[in-house]
């Protein structure tokens, strides 16, 4: 028999001084059997640091044509793609090729460094790509806080992250290893 999703709801508050973007939002998402929490948590602090209405949870693992989150217009165009994890160099080169603007969400500190030292370089010539590294000791947190029905609360100023789950205050410095140069 196999392995059924398990469903996470979670009421979100984001106040982002950065980009003017406040919003309250329900989202609902399915972690995949072999989905870690922490994992399914850095989908929701992406979620939360690209906030927009029109961003939506994609099949992500269940299907290699698409991102774990996008914003496509009414004409049916990749306006944001984004990624999680360590991805070869080919598929986000098809990833910059059919958006406007990718987004990867990089973690696992040993392999996500060893991965930066083989691939950041050959990025440069992606211009709409920006790699962002969120920490082993963040997202162990975040998951530590993870519950079935949550209320996360997340401000971002000037680079910097408060992301609270409950009780549970998660203070967030994104490592931004390249910036896209539109």
């Amino acid at each position: 028999m196999a392995l059924k999703a398990t469903v996470y709801k979670a009421s979100i508050n984001v106040a982002d001084m950065t980009r003017g973007v406040y919003l309250d939002h329900s989202v609902t998402l399915a972690q995949h059997p072999s989905e870690t929490e922490k994992r399914m948590m850095l989908r929701l602090l992406a979620w939360t640091l690209y906030a927009d209405e029109r961003l939506q949870f994609t099949k992500g693992l269940c299907d290699e044509s698409e991102p774990e989150l996008w914003i496509k217009n009414y004409s049916d165009e990749i306006e944001l793609w984004v990624e999680l994890g360590l991805p070869d160099e080919k598929r986000l080169k098809k990833a910059c090729s059919l958006a406007k603007e990718v987004v990867l969400f990089t973690y696992d500190d040993h392999a996500a460094n060893v991965w930066k030292s083989q691939q950041l370089n050959k990025l440069h010539p992606f211009k709409n790509l920006t790699v962002i590294n969120i920490m082993d000791e963040v997202l162990d947190a975040a998951a530590a806080a993870s519950s079935r029905t949550m209320t996360i609360q997340a401000t971002i100023e000037d680079g910097q992250v408060w992301f609270s789950i409950g009780d549970a205050v998660v203070s967030i410095q994104p490592d931004v290893w390249k910036t896209a140069t539109h």
